[in-house]
């Protein structure tokens, strides 16, 4: 008999959510859900994280810069060779069945919110919500230095899903956003990261809309003999 521990719990009910209420979360509280995700392991104990936790003003005033920014390159697509990622998140050529599962959480999203196949100016709307953090009240951005490596973002990617359990048990919920990535050099100057620091991405954290349609969204995954070999 399987027994469901509390973390399991966790790791299941976490999901990204992607509208929130406006109502504030404390300072202490934050700061809680940090020190807990700080336990995550990382090569050698270097822990690579850097956090810039935004609020009030400093949230709005960035997201007003970013989204003028993305609103020019949708309006003149040759303006978005301005804004490059440092580390590519996505492969530059889709695979299978990377492919498929990438069209399936797409066309689920977009089911749920009934924007249909060539409403373009209502899919960018969408997109444009992730650099409004959702409508949560935090934002997070996090940098990594420059000179670290490639492993470094294995023990980011521990500390990452440490915040979202720990907020998740809190009561809180999260988004994470690779979508920053590429607006580094309007993000970095806002927040005040020094020449070493690479934006590496952020999350949207806040109380979940429970009436928003776009939170029912849940995404499957791959049984475990889909991904799992066993040998003895």
């Amino acid at each position: 008999m399987t027994h469901h521990s509390e973390v399991d719990d966790a790791i299941t009910g976490r999901h990204s959510v992607r509208a929130f209420t406006p109502q504030p979360v404390p300072r202490d509280m934050l700061e809680s859900i940090l020190e807990v995700a700080s336990r995550a392991p990382s090569g050698t104990n270097t822990q690579p994280w850097k956090v810039y936790v935004l609020q009030g003003h400093k949230r709005n005033a960035l997201v007003q810069d970013v989204c003028a920014a993305i609103d020019a390159v949708h309006a003149d697509p040759s303006v978005a060779s301005q804004y490059q990622e440092v580390f590519a998140y996505y492969p530059r050529q889709w695979t299978q069945p990377y492919l498929d599962r990438r069209r399936e959480n797409g066309w689920s999203l977009y089911g749920l919110l009934g924007i249909t196949k060539g409403d373009r100016e209502r899919m960018y709307a969408q997109m444009r919500r992730n650099f409004q953090f959702f409508d949560a009240p935090v934002g997070l951005i996090f940098t990594v230095d420059k000179v670290l490596e490639r492993g470094s973002l294995l023990d980011y990617g521990m500390f990452l899903q440490n915040i979202m359990l720990a907020a998740h048990a809190k009561g809180l919920a999260t988004c994470p956003q690779a979508a920053w990535s590429a607006y580094g050099s309007i993000v970095l100057p806002h927040i005040g990261a020094d020449k070493q620091e690479v934006l590496l991405c952020g999350m949207a954290l806040g109380y979940a809309d429970t009436s928003a349609v776009v939170n029912r969204l849940t995404t499957p995954r791959v049984p475990v003999g889909g991904f799992t070999t066993w040998l003895e």
